[in-house]
């Protein structure tokens, strides 16, 4: 009966420890997720501002004559 529970024991002790693992890995995803949605969203505003400044030169450009 001892040895049972000593056994229970060591298995709630590494149960306890997984959770504790996958905690810290879970809080590191989220910052790094956090971190490249800020990442995209500059992306983003650099890649608008780059198409209205295209559009903008478009805009300027002589017409072709036929």
């Amino acid at each position: 009966m001892v040895n049972e529970l000593n056994a229970l024991e060591n298995k709630i002790a590494q149960v306890a420890g997984l959770c504790r693992a996958l905690r810290s890995e879970n809080r590191e995803l989220q910052q790094r997720l956090a971190a490249a949605e800020a990442e995209k969203q500059q992306l983003v505003e650099r890649m608008n501002g780059a198409r209205e400044r295209l559009e903008s030169l478009v805009g300027q450009l002589p017409e072709a004559k036929a």
